[in-house]
């Protein structure tokens, strides 16, 4: 019989087997966290996202074939773990609101104006946070202008049960509601304030959003009605503010900030979008809409800086042809520093749970 397989000759097997949606092998994502081999018996430990996650039994299913055709295999076990959420603690109150069901924290994503890349952060964040194992919800409450779907390359239309219980779609692992997915592309959404707070309560009442670490919510840009209709109906556990470097960006930051503090919200920090360009060619930082301005803001404001997102052209590239970066890994280009700002969330999170009710327990 042939000598069993080494631990570098599974390996190079694995990377054989791919995500069906981001295409990349399940070696580069990172899901593959132990193998053993010892006389003809192979056993490997694949970190895959929660039950969730749309591609998980495919992915067991095809790591083992690909295993099982290897010479001198005679067995293979493939175990599977759910890693542990980046801090995801077990909420306590923090508000008089009722929170959602089986959502843990819920976390809004804000800015002061529009085309800061709000919806690019929201849509980042939410997928590295499930990459990082964590059970993930992302609901798009920008009614006038919901560009998540395009992001994520989501179309399926969601199921509604029993006239009322809305099926959140699936997509790269992550649950997602929006209202893009309901009208026409090409229908405007003329509405006054009471059809806003409307839909918005129904897709954070009546969709089934099932055991969430998170509900990332991106919220339309400034401080209306939408804003107001998810702080009166829910507890939000914290708003995250994404800005630019610009002088003028930042003057809507100051509103958004003090909204949040005015109706006791937690400021959980400010992200620094479109913070620098780093060129291929010289090598060097550009600082195109200038630097360091985010960073002093939430100094001025005694709230964390969560981190700065790089200019990278595969970053707009990824939301425009609904792939995002941070589906495709950590170490995928224009991605990491998503992980640090979700990393960032996760410990101010688990922060402020530890400072209202003693300490915090991890979900594992």
């Amino acid at each position: 019989m042939p000598a069993t397989p080494t631990r570098e000759q599974i390996i190079e097997a694995l990377r054989g087997v791919t995500d069906a949606q981001t295409r990349r092998d399940i070696v580069s994502l990172g899901w593959v966290a132990g193998v053993n081999a010892n006389e003809g018996a192979i056993s490997v430990r694949l970190a895959l996202a929660a039950p969730g996650f749309s591609q998980r039994e495919d992915v067991i299913r095809r790591s083992r074939e690909t295993l099982e055709k290897l010479p001198g295999v005679r067995t293979v076990v493939i175990e599977v773990s759910t890693p542990p959420p980046a801090a995801a603690p077990v909420p306590r109150p923090m508000s008089d609101k009722p929170p959602i069901e089986g959502v843990k924290n819920l976390v809004a994503v804000a800015s002061g104006k529009g085309g800061v890349g709000k919806t690019t952060t929201a849509v980042n964040l939410a997928l590295a946070l499930t990459r990082l194992g964590a059970s993930v919800g992302l609901l798009d409450a920008d009614i006038y202008g919901p560009n998540v779907p395009v992001m994520l390359n989501a179309k399926e239309a969601p199921l509604v049960e029993n006239e009322r219980r809305i099926q959140p779609v699936m997509a790269y692992g992550l649950r997602m509601i929006s209202m893009g997915l309901l009208v026409p592309e090409d229908k405007p959404m003329i509405w006054r304030g009471p059809m806003l707070h409307s839909a918005v309560t129904q897709f954070l009442r009546n969709v089934a959003w099932g055991e969430l670490d998170y509900l990332i919510v991106d919220l339309p840009p400034g401080t209306g009605d939408v804003q107001l209709t998810l702080i009166q109906n829910v507890a939000v556990s914290g708003a995250v503010i994404v800005t630019t470097p610009s002088v003028v960006a930042l003057a809507d930051v100051r509103k958004a900030i003090e909204m949040f503090r005015q109706v006791n919200v937690e400021v959980l920090g400010v992200v620094e979008n479109m913070s620098y360009f780093a060129c291929p060619h010289c090598k060097g930082r550009i600082d195109v809409f200038g630097h360091g301005e985010g960073q002093r803001m939430a100094q001025m404001f005694g709230v964390p800086f969560l981190g700065e997102i790089e200019i990278d052209p595969g970053i707009r590239i990824g939301g425009d042809t609904g792939k995002p970066v941070a589906a495709f890994g950590e170490d995928f280009p224009g991605a990491k520093s998503f992980y640090q700002v979700a990393r960032a969330v996760g410990e101010r999170l688990a922060e402020i749970h530890a400072s209202a009710s003693g300490p915090v327990v991890q979900i594992l």
